[in-house]
């Protein structure tokens, strides 16, 4: 695929934007600095699996090449945390592998350390600090600590939801300053990771459940018929991102 599309809020209309270089699917992406990146990912032919990374910049409405990978990827999970993208994914051999890219100067490194190890999907960088869940139903988070190049428990809701795929939390999202998780059946969690008191029981408010009712629920459902549109036929977003116009 290099098909783009975007959607504008002001208008609440879907446009073109200009293809991507080159053809690809299953690769990773992120916003920097308001530009759209993408890396890796696979492509009909010999070469499948691709080093390949191309940048989309809105004020030129064009897309460049930047440095390719090291390592030709098929990444799986990606984030920016402190400024850095950091991608996992397969290799060519299907080998897990993982590197971070600097736009600073262009260039991908390859990582191997304790966050990779432990770095599960979905995971967000929020005020410096890298939170992922412990729990497939997003019961449970846990930080990333660079000190002891390791993950350690952070917060227990102590609610379990359940294991079927609809309570599988599909994001990690900041909103108001909280972290927000977002589950497949569209509930969500919203929790105050700056609270000094990580006890759920003492601290009520620092998890709070909203279970999908009411003008959440409204908001998601209209916003997704917006993207999915309403002729009855099903669609399939890839990746979804977000750039200030």
């Amino acid at each position: 695929m290099r098909r783009v599309i975007f959607y504008n809020a002001r208008t609440n209309k879907w446009h073109r934007a200009p293809d991507m270089l080159r053809k690809r699917h299953l690769f990773g992406s992120c916003v920097i600095n308001n530009c759209l990146y993408v890396a890796g990912g696979e492509c009909k032919g010999i070469q499948r699996t691709l080093r390949s990374a191309e940048v989309y910049d809105p004020n030129r409405n064009r897309w460049s090449f930047i440095s390719e990978m090291t390592t030709a990827m098929v990444p799986f999970i990606g984030v920016i945390h402190n400024g850095t993208w950091f991608l996992k994914g397969l290799g060519s051999n299907r080998n897990v592998i993982c590197e971070s890219y600097s736009q600073d100067t262009d260039t991908w490194t390859p990582v191997s350390n304790g966050m990779v190890n432990g770095w599960r999907n979905p995971s967000i960088s929020l005020n410096g600090q890298l939170y992922a869940l412990d729990c497939q139903d997003g019961c449970k988070l846990k930080v990333y600590d660079g000190a002891t190049d390791s993950w350690k428990k952070f917060i227990d809701s102590r609610l379990h939801l359940g294991s079927s795929r609809a309570l599988d939390a599909a994001a990690l999202v900041s909103l108001n300053g909280k972290l927000c998780i977002i589950r497949n059946n569209m509930s969500i969690s919203l929790v105050d990771v700056s609270s000094p008191n990580k006890r759920v029981e003492s601290n009520p408010h620092l998890w709070e459940n909203i279970a999908g009712k009411g003008p959440v629920r409204s908001l998601v459902r209209n916003l997704w018929s917006t993207i999915a549109g309403r002729s009855g036929l099903k669609s399939h977003i890839v990746h979804c991102q977000v750039l200030q116009a």
